[in-house]
């Protein structure tokens, strides 16, 4: 059984919670304000593999609220930052958000590894004659911070959410087994170093 953790981060109003419960229940919800911690737990498979799905939903985030971020950008392996497409201080807000991800966790990726999993999500595709974020915008952004980008439609479509959580479910798995198989090749080597050293030192001295 693997675990995996995800965390949904946004400013409010952007629709990160309605996201959340349309992927958990398929029902939607109008965004809701929510002054505290959330945490969910769902069993799944993907892929013929079972997993236990936790997700961190916390308050809202503002701008000024890295104190409040520092949590869940440790504890998750992966993470959905979402804003709405017909708000622009919200994808602001995102970009901010993407920002102290790769700030506090960039220090895990060097050159050839796998990127740490995001998707940045556009919400309320279904509000096109109010846009104020452009899809060439967000995608450009993504791009820039090597994460996913979807925009989607909570009220609309629950189909474009399952698939965006399955194949970021999917790129935290590979992210997991390969931070697995270089700690795995890391000790194997300080070991080969170490028996080396030591038998090396015996040949020497005979």
């Amino acid at each position: 059984m693997n675990d995996i953790k995800l965390a949904l981060l946004g400013s409010k109003g952007a629709g990160k919670s309605a996201v959340l419960v349309r992927f958990l229940t398929k029902r939607f919800i109008g965004e809701y304000a929510s002054n505290s911690n959330s945490l969910y737990r769902k069993r799944l498979s993907i892929d013929g593999r079972q997993l236990n799905l936790e997700m961190f939903d916390p308050c809202s985030q503002t701008s000024e609220g890295r104190c409040i971020l520092e949590e869940p950008v440790e504890w998750a392996d992966g993470f959905v930052v979402v804003y709405n497409i017909s708000d622009r201080m919200s994808f602001l807000n995102a970009k901010n958000i993407l920002r102290q991800i790769k700030e506090t966790r960039g220090g895990e990726t060097c050159k050839g590894d796998v990127d740490i999993p995001i998707c940045l999500v556009g919400n309320s595709k279904d509000l096109c004659h109010s846009r104020q974020v452009s899809e060439e915008e967000a995608r450009a952004v993504a791009l820039e911070n090597k994460c996913h980008f979807q925009e989607v439609s909570a009220a609309e479509d629950y189909l474009e959410i399952a698939n965006l959580f399955t194949k970021l479910m999917r790129h935290v798995m590979e992210h997991l087994k390969y931070r697995a198989d270089r700690r795995r090749y890391s000790g194997s080597k300080s070991m080969a170093k170490l028996i080396n050293n030591v038998f090396g030192k015996r040949r020497k001295s005979v």
